[in-house]
């Protein structure tokens, strides 16, 4: 028995409900990925202190996203290739971007951790972790990358079902791994006292059930889509065209987490209270990030299927109206982290000096949140066309080198953390600019849409 990808109409429809239908299942799911880490943070900090909490957040998670990001944007780029191969309708090249991306999965699985596992002291010296957090965070680490082929395989497999229109899926699976997680965190931190290694753990054993069930869908695609084990393999181009597009953003997203990286080491330099106030902070901005990541994922998708299928204006009209919906909800996220925000960093904390920090700032970021939606949901419709270098060096220039430039200038001149903090809004704002002047010039949809129509006619004479 095989299961439809097709229930989902990107290409047809009224245009906010299909960005909302596909938004919603990735919106939650997104949420999902982000509570893995975030109950590791409320139970380690709850049960074992503030420099637990520093251990299992802050810096320890940036440099987990630094390589992680960076299949990230490589997966990116498989799932524009799929969106746009099965927006067209050509099964038989929608197969081999298929198992070329979970091929490609595994690959890099392998390439993550024996890094990631390796390298975890330097980096962690690299970036000022504090003596007492140090050995806490290396424990956690190495647990971590050593079991990251779980989230890898998980990661690529969900990319697969949101480019063939399937964003519930991911979901379930995701749901039934964090709710893994949230019991063996108890478990594990708490009566088994196993410490911040029972946290990665329990993270590990949880992705895997996530990855499990994945795979296990995949072989219920309809039978022209369906993974099979002896199919697995690159071909050259759908490699090509997914490096293509996938290789500029994880570098970009590399880019992020180096610039993170040096954020992380001047908050480090303040003391073990303002590090474990920026590591809880974090979760205030994963709450804002993961909705307006969810927005520009489902704009990715959007524009790839319109564009496979030829829709240029839908494509335009799709992503106005997710800017739109984007402003809306990062409004009311802002008003809300600012209210309830004392109350929700009690979760992580009760160190007074901890929550002081923290509220100055969230109440300093936050109201800014709105200057970077233009940034995902513009670079994500750009993407779904195929075209990744130009807003992969908007981003590197706009965010990541002006950011480390405020870092190296204006930290040394006003060494306080309101002014670590205004790197996010200086250079959210400046890239937006950028991003919204180049959209709006709109060279991007005209020429990436006729190299589409020669690239398919070059593969398929007949289509």
């Amino acid at each position: 028995m095989s299961t439809s990808v097709t229930e989902n109409k990107i290409t047809e429809g009224v245009i906010w409900k299909g960005v909302l239908y596909f938004f919603f299942p990735i919106l939650l799911g997104t949420f999902f990925q982000q509570l893995y880490n975030t109950v590791d943070a409320i139970v380690v900090g709850q049960f074992l202190g503030k420099e637990a909490l520093a251990a299992v957040g802050g810096g320890t998670s940036t440099i987990i996203n630094l390589l992680i990001g960076f299949f990230t944007g490589l997966a990116s780029g498989a799932s524009v290739v799929i969106s746009q191969r099965y927006g067209s309708g050509d099964m038989n090249r929608t197969s081999k971007a298929i198992h070329t991306a979970m091929m490609l999965s595994v690959v890099a699985a392998v390439v993550i951790s024996v890094v990631g596992f390796f390298g975890t002291d330097w980096a962690l010296a690299t970036i000022g972790t504090p003596s007492d957090v140090h050995p806490l965070a290396a424990r956690y680490m190495r647990i971590y990358f050593a079991g990251c082929t779980t989230l890898v395989i998980y990661n690529m497999a969900s990319g697969v079902f949101r480019a063939l229109g399937d964003s519930k899926h991911p979901l379930y699976f995701l749901i039934c791994g964090c709710g893994t997680n949230i019991i063996l965190d108890i478990i594990f931190v708490g009566p088994m006292g196993m410490g911040v290694e029972g946290a990665a753990y329990a993270t590990v054993l949880s992705q895997l059930v996530s990855m499990i069930l994945s795979l296990a869908w995949m072989k219920r695609l309809p039978s022209m889509l369906r993974l099979r084990i002896r199919q697995l393999g690159f071909s050259r181009v759908e490699l090509s065209d997914m490096i293509k597009i996938g290789i500029p953003a994880g570098i970009q997203s590399v880019m992020y987490s180096i610039s993170n990286l040096i954020i992380q080491a001047n908050f480090n330099s303040f003391g073990t209270d303002t590090a474990a106030a920026w590591a809880a902070y974090g979760k205030f901005d994963s709450a804002f990030w993961m909705v307006i990541s969810a927005f520009g994922v489902a704009i990715t998708t959007f524009v790839g299927q319109n564009y496979g299928a030829r829709k240029p204006e839908r494509c335009k009209k799709g992503t106005a109206v997710t800017m739109a919906m984007a402003a809306v909800v990062t409004v009311v996220i802002t008003l809300v982290l600012c209210i309830f925000g004392r109350q929700i960093y009690r979760l992580f904390t009760n160190d007074e000096a901890v929550i002081n920090i923290g509220m100055d700032i969230l109440l300093f970021i936050a109201p800014t949140f709105i200057t970077y939606i233009a940034i995902e949901v513009l670079s994500g419709a750009v993407r779904g066309a195929g075209k990744a270098f130009v807003p992969t060096m908007i981003s590197i220039f706009g965010v990541c080198l002006l950011r480390i430039l405020w870092l190296e200038v204006a930290v040394p001149i006003r060494p306080t953390v309101r002014t670590v903090c205004a790197a996010y809004p200086v250079t959210w704002t400046i890239t937006s600019i950028a991003f919204i002047i180049y959209y709006l010039k709109g060279g991007w949809l005209k020429e990436e849409h006729h190299h589409l129509h020669l690239s398919f006619r070059k593969h398929h004479p007949t289509h």
